[in-house]
């Protein structure tokens, strides 16, 4: 990293404040230059030094990055809320009821080559580039996993540009190590990690068991027989990993037949049990949820019918997609405050955009770039950016909530904040590209990852993640 000099460092002072007069043989009148202008010097130098204290170095680096969670995990409540500026854009009063509002205490920092160097100055892991990576990447195929999900499966579909596979994210100040299947598995031995949410942390699952295939397979000890719920253990280190489908993550019922299209019925105040009474004693969950909420839905508060989205009922109130979507995650945050044996940790995963063009998904929108975006050629807007703080509004609640259970010592919450890294890959989605040519009633994917693909780096961050909790 650039070595930043100020001026102040470069003033001819030593540590008692002296000036140091300036000897030449040929000039020995510049002696009595200096002793002359002595008194002078002093002065400036103490306006100087005032004007620093009262006002902050003048001359320090210009990068205004900050270091985030320290690797305890414990947030800074008193820093500034603002969002990165890389992944926002200008938003009017009308389009959100909520303002903006991202902790700097809430994202995580690494050390640039190093989780264990202290002495080196820290990175924000959630900011930086895509870089073209052709000897590292892609991590696998479907040639090398069988655990790829037929929807996500783009090499097997013929997607034709497989340059999505060949780009690694690239932090601003660090490097993100290649991810290590035998060394994620060595970490995690004895533990269990799981998976809650809808089909894009299904997609994350995926991915996870995916980068594990180089050491093995794991076996499946599922209970129930639901496929999309799934619990499997990698014997050889006792981890056992698991996936609930919950994708509102609260609790729901059908309005009558589930082939009707009727609005689902969410309960925006009551736990979802297929998961929260399951993971209590699990050292590690990650939460994520998202494009279901863009459904139609009638919401239920304390039994009561409150309102609706996309509801075809003029006699209730009709809500933003951000209304459920928010109240749905403070739901499943206490329900993780709620479990007095819970001693692990819940990882946010954040927003994963979408990326429709030229319509949404039922009106021919498809995604057929073929690289990534730039980090300043694009920016989080409209519906996305307001899901995206909807979620930390309410992530940052559940973080005071809890770290008030635990008398203020212990944090459990943590960001695996991926939304601008996922929004500059409008390329990694499976467009037309996951179903056999010709099949009709088919629509354009552009919300799930292909794998190998982007979502591949939310696990390396991951387990960057892991590595400093367990340091």
């Amino acid at each position: 990293m650039e070595k930043h000099h100020s001026s102040l460092q470069e003033l001819p002072i030593d540590v008692d404040g002296k000036y140091y007069q300036i000897q030449h043989k040929q000039h020995n009148n510049l002696t009595n230059v200096a002793i002359r202008y002595l008194p002078s010097l002093l002065l400036v130098t103490s306006i100087i030094i005032t004007f620093v204290l009262l006002n902050g170095a003048p001359f320090r680096s210009t990068n205004n990055n900050p270091s985030y969670l320290l690797p305890n995990g414990v947030s800074n409540s008193s820093s500034p809320v603002v969002l990165p500026s890389s992944i926002t854009s200008p938003v009017s009063s009308s389009s959100s009821s909520r303002d903006a509002v991202v902790d700097e205490g809430l994202r995580v920092s690494l050390a640039p080559s190093s989780t264990t160097d202290q002495n080196k100055q820290k990175c924000d892991l959630f900011t930086g580039k895509w870089v073209w990576d052709e000897e590292n990447a892609p991590y696998y195929t479907n040639a090398t996993c069988s655990a790829i999900h037929e929807q996500q499966n783009c090499i097997k579909y013929e997607k034709p540009n497989l340059d999505f596979t060949k780009w690694r994210w690239k932090p601003n100040e660090c490097e993100l190590p290649i991810f290590d299947p035998v060394e994620f598995l060595e970490l995690l031995r004895g533990k269990s990690l799981a998976f809650i949410g809808d089909s894009v942390g299904r997609n994350q699952f995926a991915s996870l068991v995916c980068l594990l295939a180089k050491v093995g397979y794991p076996e499946d000890h599922s209970y129930s027989p639901d496929p999309q719920t799934k619990r499997v253990v990698y014997t050889n280190y006792n981890f056992t990993l698991s996936l609930f489908w919950s994708p509102y993550l609260v609790k729901t019922k059908e309005n009558g037949p589930s082939n009707s299209g009727a609005p689902l019925n969410i309960y925006l105040d009551e736990f979802d049990v297929e998961w929260t009474s399951q993971i209590e004693y699990h050292d590690y969950i990650i939460l994520s949820a998202g494009h279901w909420f863009f459904r139609p839905a009638m919401f239920y508060e304390s039994g009561k019918l409150v309102g609706c989205l996309y509801c075809d009922d003029d006699n209730v109130k009709h809500f933003d997609p951000t209304y459920g979507y928010g109240r749905a995650f403070a739901t499943s945050f206490r329900a993780v405050n709620s479990l007095e044996n819970f001693k692990g940790i819940a990882f946010l995963r954040t927003f994963s955009p979408s990326h429709f063009e030229g319509g949404s998904w039922n009106e021919g929108g498809n995604c057929l770039k073929t690289k990534p975006f730039l980090s300043n050629e694009t920016q989080l807007h409209d519906q996305d950016l307001k899901m995206y703080t909807t979620q930390l509004e309410e992530f940052k609640v559940a973080e005071r909530e809890g770290l008030k259970k635990n008398s203020g010592v212990v944090n459990n919450f943590r960001l695996l904040d991926t939304t601008q890294m996922l929004w500059l890959r409008p390329d990694g989605h499976p467009s037309s590209y996951w179903h056999t040519k010709g099949e009709v009633g088919k629509y354009n994917d552009c919300v799930h990852w292909c794998l190998p693909g982007p979502i591949d780096t939310s696990n390396d961050i991951l387990f960057e993640m892991l590595k400093i909790e367990t340091n």
